[in-house]
């Protein structure tokens, strides 16, 4: 653990110059496709994405900034599935967003700050960098929603993310300042000895705790802070749908463990039991209110609501009794979701742009009624992802949910094998409205405006490889979770 400046923000620093690359170079692009800003862009990403890859496979843990930032496997990993994930996003997005006047340099150059602002939170080991990167990301997400200025529901939709995006921020910073004010400091690392100690007043930390966790929630999009969810996934294009929905998850897992787990373990007792109603509250209400949509996009919000309450049980598996011998399964079993998660997410709505078109969202669940007819294969595809997302063996979703279940029953406590038992029904509940999907493009017959897939053979592709990834890592996980497992391991032993 040397103390090291410019090497561990060195994917950073590249990334923030070839944002700031990309938006010059547009200038200068007259192709109206944008191709020279695309390809710069993943290139750009690409090379951060190595970046990551190469120091994670250093394995080692570095310091800088005056301890503010630091370099471990963990970040790395979560950096680089980030930026994976926004290459895909950004591959998905440009003929959806061709074709309906938004490809400007704005959407590429944003989109690389997105991911900044995520890469800064995955780094931090100080409580001014995690906010830092927190209102980085929050702010070109912000402007990203409100990309299509002309479209009323869109400026609705940037309106209410911004306050609400606004008000949690509030609830992160002020628990911050609270735990500031009881610990004396802001370095993660020193806040988890000042806890230790157990001479703080433990009314203040929990006090402070509780604003943390609120503002956490928000971030997760969890149930009682999830009102933003359905308004902005369904009143956003789709483009950006993805992107708030996507990386930025990776972030939010991220910083969770930065506080929680590195800076408030000492405060487990507490926080734990707050995510264990977060997260079965969730479940509830996400998989209940999705059942009574009808708009596709809007089930797949209420459907991230329950995802993220899956996930966050086993968050709470990680200290039983005083004891932390399960953290590194719980959280490594919680980081392998947040993947599994995303991988899901990143094909569904790729799907559903690659259906739309002009003057055509494919938004609603019966634009897809006779797809099987029609096109089979993009059934097929969806219909992976649809089975995946409701826990469908051997989808990488269900060894994502069996791995959680583990957790929480190889603590041998009655309390969280109840949670399990809780999950399961719930996931039941839940399988319900996925499984209707499947149903509407097999065996409906098509009703007025029909899905039709684009003619682009990149998207298409992309959509099969995506597939064969939600696939193949469910059948074949072992090396994923192992990845997962080491680079959480790493981070609990500094």
């Amino acid at each position: 653990m040397t103390q090291m400046n410019w090497l561990v923000i060195y994917p950073e620093a590249l990334l923030l110059v070839a944002a700031c690359a990309v938006a010059l170079v547009d200038l200068y692009v007259t192709d109206p496709k944008r191709r020279p800003t695309f390809w710069l862009t993943q290139l750009s990403l690409a090379a951060v994405a190595a970046l990551h890859l190469a120091y994670y496979d250093g394995g080692l843990t570095f310091y800088g900034m005056q301890r503010m930032v630091v370099t471990d496997p963990m970040g790395h990993l979560l950096a680089f599935f980030a930026t994976v994930a926004v290459m895909v996003t950004v591959a998905y997005a440009q003929p959806y967003i061709a074709s309906r006047d938004m490809l400007k340099g704005e959407f590429f150059s944003l989109s690389m700050f997105v991911l900044l602002g995520i890469s800064i939170m995955v780094a931090a080991n100080n409580f001014l960098v995690v906010y830092l990167g927190l209102e980085l990301m929050s702010l070109a997400l912000y402007a990203l929603v409100a990309l299509r200025r002309d479209h009323g529901v869109s400026t609705e939709a940037a309106m209410k993310y911004f306050v609400l995006g606004a008000l949690a921020s509030g609830f992160l910073l002020y628990g911050l300042s609270m735990m500031y004010g009881a610990t004396r400091s802001l370095d993660i690392n020193e806040v988890f000895n000042a806890i230790g100690t157990g001479r703080i007043n433990r009314t203040v930390l929990t006090f402070g705790l509780v604003f943390i966790v609120s503002g956490l929630a928000f971030k997760l999009g969890v149930v009682p802070f999830h009102m933003w969810v359905p308004d902005v996934y369904q009143g956003a294009p789709t483009a950006i749908t993805l992107l708030i929905g996507g990386a930025p998850k990776f972030a939010a897992f991220a910083i969770t463990i930065r506080l929680l787990v590195e800076g408030m373990l000492g405060l487990a007792v507490d926080w734990q039991q707050m995510l264990v109603v977060l997260a079965v509250a969730s479940l509830v209400i996400g998989n209940l209110a999705a059942i009574a949509q009808t708009n596709l996009k809007r089930m797949l919000a209420y459907s991230t609501i329950s995802q993220m309450g899956f996930m966050l049980l086993g968050m709470t598996a990680g200290v039983v009794n005083g004891n932390t011998l399960s953290a590194g399964n719980a959280y490594s079993s919680a980081m392998f979701y947040t993947v599994a998660y995303v991988l899901t997410t990143l094909g569904t709505f790729g799907l559903i742009m690659f259906l739309a078109r002009q003057g055509f969202e494919s938004e609603e669940i019966t634009d897809l009624a006779g797809l099987g007819k029609r096109a089979p294969w993009i059934a097929g595809v969806m219909t992976v992802f649809m089975f995946s997302l409701a826990g469908v063996p051997p989808m990488v979703g269900f060894y994502a949910k069996l791995a959680i279940l583990q957790a929480l029953v190889t603590t041998n406590i009655a309390g969280y094998i109840w949670l399990a038992v809780i999950a399961v029904l719930l996931s039941l509940v839940g399988a319900f409205y996925y499984l209707r999907v499947v149903k509407v493009m097999w065996f409906d017959e098509p009703v007025g405006a029909a899905a039709h897939p684009q003619q682009s053979g990149g998207v298409s592709a992309l959509l099969a490889i995506n597939g064969l990834a939600v696939l193949g890592f469910g059948v074949l996980p072992g090396g994923l979770m192992a990845m997962c497992r080491d680079a959480i391991l790493k981070a609990l032993a500094t």
